[in-house]
C-alpha cells in the first residue's frame, strides 16, 4: 500500500489547498500511523529567505497536516470524503532545532495514541531530519461529522456569549 500511495500528490488526502500544504509526500502507511516528507526550498510556505530556512515553530502545522494525511487515507480506504479537522493543541512540544533549512528532506512521524468515538484523537508526533528527532510533541484534534453543523453550532453559541 505504501508505494502506491507514494506516488499519489498529497493533496488527494487533505482538506487544504495550495499554498498552505505544506507537506510534501507520504513516505509509509500503516494502521494508526503515517510518515510523511516535507522538502524545504525558497519558495516553501512561511521560508524566511534572509535566514535560509522555515522557522522551527511551523513543525506543528507539519506535525497537524501529517495527522490530516492520515485521516484522509484511513477515509479513502473507507471510501468516504476527506473531512475537515481541528488542531486543538499540543503537549510535550519539544522544538530541538533553530528552523527547516533550504535544500534538506524532513519526515514527520504520527501515532495515533488515542481516539472517541466523538472524533476527538491524540497522536505522537516527531519530526526527523535524517533519522534524529528534532521536534516532538503530543498533538490534540477534533474531527467533526459535520463540519458544517459543527463551525454553525459553535457561531450561534459566540453570538448568544456576547449578548
Amino acid at each position: 500500500m505504501s508505494e502506491a500511495l507514494r506516488q499519489r500528490n498529497i493533496a488527494d488526502f487533505l482538506a487544504h489547498r495550495p499554498p498552505m500544504i505544506l507537506i510534501d509526500s507520504i513516505e509509509q502507511y500503516s494502521d494508526n500511523s503515517l510518515l510523511t516528507n516535507i522538502n524545504i526550498h525558497e519558495q516553501s510556505p512561511f521560508f524566511e529567505l534572509a535566514l535560509g530556512r522555515v522557522p522551527n515553530y511551523v513543525g506543528i502545522e507539519y506535525m497537524a497536516q501529517s495527522i490530516a494525511a492520515l485521516a484522509g487515507v484511513e477515509a479513502e480506504l473507507r471510501r468516504e470524503p476527506i473531512r475537515v479537522g481541528f488542531l486543538l493543541g499540543s503537549r510535550k512540544l519539544q522544538l530541538h532545532c533553530d528552523g527547516f533549512f533550504s535544500g534538506q528532506q524532513y519526515q514527520t512521524s504520527v501515532r495515533r495514541l488515542y481516539q472517541e468515538e466523538s472524533g476527538l484523537a491524540v497522536f505522537d508526533c516527531q519530526i526527523l531530519h535524517h533519522g534524529e528527532v528534532i521536534a516532538s510533541a503530543n498533538v490534540n484534534v477534533f474531527q467533526p461529522q459535520d463540519t458544517a453543523a459543527y463551525v454553525a453550532a459553535g457561531a450561534e453559541v459566540s453570538v448568544e456569549a456576547r449578548t
